[in-house]
């Protein structure tokens, strides 16, 4: 009896793991025939919390776990409150979620029925930031950041690592920016396996550009206003990892216009079947709408990042 239960619980805890799965990359048959270009989706839309950001939320929440901590506070604008409370429902964790005022019913909603409790402070990310940082210190619980700690970024890394081996070695990399999470995972993991001559190209619209205007000026530049239909990029100001970062890497900003955003989600639902925020969009832009700044002798991975608020109209 004693045996069968040992066998039991390490298969209980390798089921449970990684909460988050290993995504398909899909080759654009399409954009091929059409634009002559060589593009991969990586398709983290596809994860159970609707987006990347459960990979870092996965590492994080098993961490702090293994350390007999399972308090988790966190300041979101949807998708990585999403990602946590969905880790802490899968491996044990009690989660709270701050959410800025501009969050959707929708979502609060989603982040409810996963057991966690959610609380709408400030009329944008960085006020509930704030909030949740008093908060987090109240409960003695873990201050969860939707985009600055090394947890989150070695679990974005793992992008490279299914990258790897699925379609080898890639020579440009094209990926949504708001806070600088996925960035630092990605970047992460190139480094990882040695890719350190393919190119980034990092996406973001006019009204949250703040790591295209930071890495123009070579130090964090906080904006005063976000002013965007892609609040998942919402955010004023990025990790200062993100530009630290990005000094060893062949980085191409590009930004565009909300609605070229949503235009390349609409293409992409066309061709999959599958509704992606537009900050996702703003990646998915760069081989249906920007094809002029991709080489067609390039292998170009695209990372379709997802988001779960894709019911509020757009």
């Amino acid at each position: 009896m004693n045996l069968w239960f040992a066998i039991f619980w390490v298969d209980l805890i390798s089921m449970h793991s990684n909460v988050y799965i290993q995504t398909p990359t899909f080759e654009s048959l399409k954009l091929k025939a059409e634009k002559g270009l060589n593009v991969f989706f990586k398709m983290d839309c596809f994860q159970p919390a609707a987006s990347f950001k459960l990979r870092g939320m996965s590492e994080l929440v098993r961490h702090h776990i293994s350390q007999g901590n399972k308090n988790f506070v966190a300041s979101s604008g949807g998708n990585a409150g999403l990602a946590l409370a969905y880790a802490g429902y899968k491996l044990g964790g009690k989660v709270k979620v701050i959410v800025p005022k501009t969050t959707s019913e929708f979502m609060i909603e989603k982040i409810s029925q996963l057991n966690a409790d959610v609380e709408v402070y400030g009329d944008v990310w960085d006020e509930a930031h704030e909030h949740a940082l008093k908060v987090a210190k109240e409960l003695n619980a873990i201050y969860v950041s939707p985009f600055d700690d090394p947890l989150l970024w070695k679990g974005h890394s793992t992008l490279i690592d299914e990258c790897a081996e699925q379609i080898g070695k890639v020579d440009a990399v094209v990926l949504a920016v708001g806070g600088g999470g996925l960035l630092c995972g990605v970047l992460e993991g190139l480094k990882k396996h040695g890719w350190m001559d393919t190119k980034v190209i990092t996406t973001e619209t006019e009204g949250a550009a703040s790591f295209a205007k930071s890495f123009a000026a070579n130090e964090i530049v906080e904006l005063d206003t976000i002013n965007t239909i892609a609040t998942s990029l919402g955010a004023k100001r990025i990790t200062q990892a993100a530009l630290d970062r990005s000094a060893e890497f062949n980085i191409q900003p590009l930004v565009m216009t909300d609605e070229k955003a949503i235009d390349a989600t609409q293409l992409f639902m066309r061709d999959y079947n599958i509704l992606v925020e537009a900050a996702c969009g703003t990646a998915l832009a760069v081989p249906y709408l920007f094809p002029e700044i991709l080489s067609k002798d390039d292998k170009v991975l695209v990372i379709a990042c997802g988001g779960a608020n894709t019911l509020k109209p757009i």
